[in-house]
Parts: structure tokens; sequence; C-alpha cells
């Protein structure tokens, strides 16, 4: 019997002066870049979120806290790889993974493949699992106001009884 289950990853940071754009652990030349403990990977994290949601392993923060130096300016793909092994551990496999990031600027769409390419990696996932999808808030919001940038994910997981 197979046990399917669905977990769901928000993540949300500021842009800021001084620090490189890392999404989907690419770096992406713009004139800011998010300010976090770590890197700062939106979709890494709404990613980890999701992933350990599904599995009903709690949080991103939990696990990795924003108190704990040696998560400082760590890259989130090794936190994503981290992740994958918790849920590996309960016995999950990842299924597929569906992502919006949410940025007025810039534009995702260069990077989406390398993105994919790099998190398919960690995981050790065919890249047709992921799918990646952005979008603008169209001027609204801090979003939209190019105040900060997000990202969402779903996550499916399976459990198969041997």
């Amino acid at each position: 019997m197979e046990q399917y289950k669905v977990g769901i990853g928000f993540d949300m940071h500021q842009l800021a002066e001084g620090r490189p754009l890392i999404i989907g652990g690419v770096t992406i030349p713009h004139e800011k870049g998010l300010d976090g403990h770590s890197d700062a990977d939106v979709l890494v994290h709404a990613i980890c979120d999701a992933l350990l949601g599904a599995a009903g392993k709690g949080d991103i923060g939990q696990h990795f806290p924003d108190t704990d130096d040696q998560y400082k300016g760590i890259s989130s793909l090794v936190l994503l790889k981290q992740v994958n092994e918790i849920i590996q551990d309960e016995g999950y496999q990842i299924v597929n993974l569906d992502v919006v990031i949410h940025a007025e600027a810039p534009k995702i769409t260069p990077y989406k493949e390398k993105m994919c390419f790099n998190i398919a990696f960690e995981l050790a996932l065919d890249e047709g699992a992921i799918n990646i999808k952005a979008t603008t808030h169209e001027g609204l919001g801090p979003i939209g106001l190019k105040q900060g940038i997000a990202a969402q994910v779903i996550a499916g997981i399976v459990k198969r009884d041997h």
C-alpha cells in the first residue's frame, strides 16, 4: 500500500543592499539580494518547509534555527539535502514539487532551468518532478514595490510499504 502526503511551504525575504540574490541555488545578477541568516534562498526555504510539512516533521526554523551560528551564510541547498535525509529516514520519497516564485524583478524565466537542475541534483530527483513558475504582483504590495521576493511550494511525497 502507498501512503501519499502533501505539504505546503512559503517563504518571503526583504531585498537588501550588499547581499547576493540567490534563488534556487542560482546567483542572479541584481542590484539587491535577499536578507537573511543563511543565503536567504526563498525558493529552497519554501521547498524545505513543504517537504517537512508533508512528512509531519515541523518546519525549517525548527531544524535550522537562525539563532545557531553554524547556519550563518550557509547555502540553503545544504539544508535541502539534510531535509531530504530527514524525510527519507521516515520512509518517504518525493513525488513532485510545484513552485511559484513571486518577484517583480528580476525576471526569473532565464534561470528556471538551472534552478530546477540544482534542486533536482540535491534531492536526487528527475528534473521532470519539479515545476517552477514565476509571477509578478503587478506593482501591488511589498513584492510589487520590489521590497521583497517570495516563494510558495506544494510538495507531494509517498511512503511505499513493501
